[in-house]
C-alpha cells in the first residue's frame, strides 16, 4: 500500500471502532501532515480516497468531517452452516436464468461474476497481440499447442515465484480459462458418482461442473473471513469416501473469505494424510489489497496432490479466455486429457497476455485495479449501511470485489433477485452458491464496476425491495 492508502487506513479505522464520530471533524491538513510526518498532498489523497468511499465529506472553508451515516457499517455474517450429507447437484437452470439476467447492458451488474471492462488495458494488450504475432515462430505454434505457449508459462512460473512456489513451467498446461482447468482436474481425479468435498457457499460454476460430471457433493461449513472449517472437514474425510477436495483458499467466491497460512499449511497436512487430491481454484489470486501476495496451498505441496487453477480473466483479460493449471502428479494425465478435447486455446490471446506480462506493466496495473476495486468496495459498504435494514449482515473481504450479504431470514433473494431485475438491478441470489440450494436470505453483489449514481440509486432500490419485503410478512 502507498503512504496515502495507509493513512486513509488509520482513518477509516479510526471512524469504524467509534473514536470519530459521525459529524466530527477529522484532522486538518495542516494538523495531519505534522501529526504524522506526511506530507500535505498526502493528506488531500487520502482524503479524496475516504470521500469516494463515502466515509467523509468536505465543507466549504471549513474542513472534512465524518458522514453522519459512516459509521453504520453492517455486521459480519457467522459461519455458514454446509449440508451434513452427500447431495446431488442440480443448480444450472436456476444459475442459467440469473446469467441471462445480465445481458443487457443497461442493467446495474451486481450480479456479475467479473470486474468492468474499464478496468482493464484492452488497448495495451491488443498492442501485444499484434507484436506477439509478429513475432511468433511457425514451428512454437505446433511444439507448443497442447501446453500452452512456452513464453506464457515462463511468465506464469515467475509469477509463482513471488508467491513463494518454485514451479517448473514443464508442470504447466494453459486452458481455456480456469474453468477447463477445473474440469481437466475433475475429470483426473474423479469418476460418476464419487463424492467431493466443497466449501458451502460455494461458487455456482463449480457446482456446475460436478453437475456436469455427474458427481456428488459434501458441503463444508466456511467461516467469512477465516475460510473452511477444518474440524468438518477432517469429519467428513473419516466418514465419507470423498475423492477429492474443492476450494478456494484466498478471496473466496461468494464469501471473500481467505485463510492464513497455518490453516493452509493445516489443509494440505489433513489431505494428505487421507492422500485426497485437492482442486485449489486461485483465480483471485492478484487482487489481494494488502502489501504481500498470498500464498497458495500449492506452496506446501510436496507429494503432488494440488492441482491449482488460475486465470487472467478477472484480473486482465476477459473474454481472451486464458487459464492454467498446475497439476502436480496429474500434470501429465491433465495434458493427455487436453489433447483429447480442445487441444490448444486462442495462440494470439496467449502470446498478447505472455508479451504483456513481460514489457506492459502488469504490476502497475494491478496496483490500479486493487486501489479501484478497494475504493468501490467502500462505496457499496457505505451504500448498504445507509439502505439495508439495519439487521443486514455483510462480509468485508481483503480483496476481490464481491460482497456476501445476509439478510433477515423473512427475506426470500429468489424474489428479490426478480423484484431487482424488474427495476434494471442485477444480484446473484444466494441459492446458485449451493449445492442444495440453500441460503434463501444471502445473494452477492458485485462492486467490480466503478460507482455512479446509478449505483447508489440501484443500492437505495434494493433497501427498499427489502423493506418491503420485510413489512409484508
Amino acid at each position: 500500500m502507498k503512504r496515502y492508502e495507509r493513512f486513509a487506513e488509520e482513518i477509516s479505522e479510526l471512524i469504524r471502532s467509534g473514536v470519530l464520530t459521525p459529524g466530527e471533524r477529522v484532522p486538518s491538513v495542516r494538523q495531519a501532515s505534522r501529526h504524522y510526518a506526511i506530507s500535505p498532498s498526502t493528506v488531500f489523497q487520502a482524503y479524496y480516497l475516504l470521500e469516494k468511499q463515502g466515509l467523509i465529506a468536505a465543507r466549504p472553508r471549513s474542513g472534512y468531517f465524518v458522514r453522519e451515516q459512516a459509521k453504520l457499517f453492517l455486521n459480519e455474517p457467522e459461519m455458514t452452516q454446509g449440508h451434513p450429507e452427500t447431495a446431488d447437484i442440480a443448480v444450472s437452470e436456476l444459475v442459467f436464468s440469473v446469467l441471462g439476467s445480465l445481458q443487457n447492458i443497461e442493467t446495474v451488474p451486481f450480479g456479475s461474476a467479473f470486474p468492468s471492462p474499464e478496468l482493464f488495458p484492452l488497448p495495451r494488450l491488443a498492442r501485444s497481440m499484434a507484436k506477439g504475432l509478429r513475432e511468433l515462430s511457425p514451428n512454437a505454434i505446433i511444439a507448443d499447442m497442447t501446453a500452452g505457449d512456452a513464453g506464457l508459462r515462463r511468465q506464469i512460473a515467475l509469477r509463482y515465484r513471488l508467491a513463494g512456489v518454485h514451479l517448473p513451467p514443464q508442470e504447466l498446461v494453459i486452458t481455456n480459462g480456469a474453468m477447463e482447468a477445473l474440469n481437466l482436474g475433475f475429470q483426473c481425479v474423479t469418476q460418476p458418482g464419487d463424492l467431493v468435498a466443497i466449501e458451502s457457499p460455494a461458487f455456482y460454476a463449480s457446482l456446475q461442473v460436478l453437475e456436469r460430471l455427474k458427481l456428488r457433493a459434501v458441503e463444508i461449513p466456511v467461516h467469512p473471513r477465516e475460510g473452511i472449517d477444518l474440524d468438518k472437514l477432517a469429519d467428513s474425510l473419516a466418514k465419507y469416501p470423498i475423492k477429492a477436495c474443492w476450494l478456494m483458499s484466498h478471496l473466496q467466491n461468494p464469501l471473500g473469505a481467505s485463510l492464513s497460512d497455518a490453516k493452509k499449511q493445516a489443509l494440505y497436512a489433513l489431505l494428505k494424510k487421507h492422500q485426497v487430491p485437492l482442486i485449489e481454484d486461485d483465480v483471485y489470486a492478484e487482487l489481494y489489497f494488502g502489501d504481500k501476495p498470498p500464498t497458495p496451498v500449492k506452496h506446501f505441496d510436496d507429494d503432488g496432490l494440488v492441482i491449482h487453477c488460475g486465470s487472467f480473466s478477472k484480473c486482465l483479460a476477459p473474454g481472451y479466455r486464458v487459464g492454467w493449471v498446475a497439476g502436480g502428479r496429474y500434470a501429465e494425465s491433465i495434458s493427455r486429457l487436453k489433447l483429447m478435447t480442445t487441444i490448444s486455446p486462442s495462440v494470439p490471446a496467449q502470446v498478447a497476455i505472455a508479451d504483456y506480462l513481460q514489457h506492459g506493466g502488469y504490476d502497475r496495473h494491478l496496483r490500479k485495479l486493487r486501489l479501484a476495486l478497494k475504493t468501490q468496495q467502500g462505496q457499496m459498504l457505505a451504500a448498504a449501511a445507509r439502505y439495508f435494514p439495519a439487521e443486514t449482515r455483510a462480509t468485508r473481504p481483503a480483496g476481490g470485489y464481491f460482497l456476501w450479504f445476509e439478510f433477515p431470514k423473512q427475506v426470500d433473494s429468489l424474489r428479490l433477485f426478480q423484484m431487482a431485475l424488474a427495476q434494471g438491478i442485477s444480484i446473484a441470489p444466494g441459492p446458485i452458491f449451493s449445492a442444495t440450494q440453500g441460503y434463501q436470505n444471502c445473494a452477492r453483489l458485485s462492486y467490480g464496476h466503478p460507482w455512479t449514481p446509478r449505483s447508489e440509486e440501484a443500492m437505495a432500490i434494493l433497501g427498499e425491495q427489502l423493506k418491503e419485503m420485510l413489512a409484508s410478512v
